[in-house]
């Protein structure tokens, strides 16, 4: 693998409470400078966009818990994809998946895949799994049709290559949380991981030798 093929694997991602449309400008402007990829949030995507010409551009659904309703969050994938995101990042309903209530989660993600033609990546939450939920949850986003899995939001916990390897038995992965350097980005994919979510997804390309 080149530097080149690494940073095409890097989703360089601004998700803060705090992020300005100047922030989302600027990874977007570093995602097209290192050859990454970019993650903003859904309220900028429309605004971002014609700066991200040269850049495959992403955002979320139902960030950051996966409680909202489901015609919410099939809502917001609709907008994310018209306003220019070529792939989104939805978070399953986690209490659902707790309770075993796998139809109704079923249910939600495969409307919600059948809703645009962007790929779909289901981000199962895996620090809040045991490993029999996070098997059922990727059961569950296959029969839904989904695209990838990705271990997690970043904000119940960090990615571990368990996961990811456990993860890739059933869908290409997208390991997020955590993950700070290219030594850790490396494990990831070691592991399995097709895709890198960080925010320091241009000083992992950096640091690529």
């Amino acid at each position: 693998m080149d530097r080149a093929d690494f940073a095409a694997r890097i989703d360089h991602t601004v998700l803060g409470p705090e992020t300005t449309l100047a922030d989302a400008r600027g990874v977007v402007a570093a995602a097209a400078e290192y050859g990454t990829n970019a993650c903003v949030p859904p309220c900028y995507v429309a605004e971002v966009r014609e700066d991200a010409e040269a850049v495959t551009l992403m955002t979320v659904v139902g960030f950051p818990h996966g409680q909202h309703a489901p015609t919410v969050k099939r809502e917001e994938a609709v907008t994310a994809w018209e306003d220019g995101a070529d792939e989104l990042d939805v978070v399953l309903n986690v209490g659902r998946v707790k309770a075993g209530e796998y139809d109704a989660v079923i249910d939600e993600l495969a409307e919600l895949v059948a809703a645009v033609p962007v790929p779909v990546k289901v981000i199962v939450e895996a620090p809040l799994l045991t490993d029999v939920e996070k098997r059922r949850a990727a059961e569950a986003a296959v029969e839904a049709d989904a695209d990838y899995l990705k271990t997690g939001t970043g904000v119940a916990g960090p990615a571990t290559a368990a996961d990811v390897a456990l993860l890739a038995e059933y869908l290409p992965v997208k390991a997020s949380g955590g993950i700070g350097t290219t030594e850790e980005a490396r494990a990831m994919l070691d592991a399995g991981a097709e895709r890198i979510g960080a925010s320091a997804g241009d000083s992992l390309v950096q640091g690529f030798e």
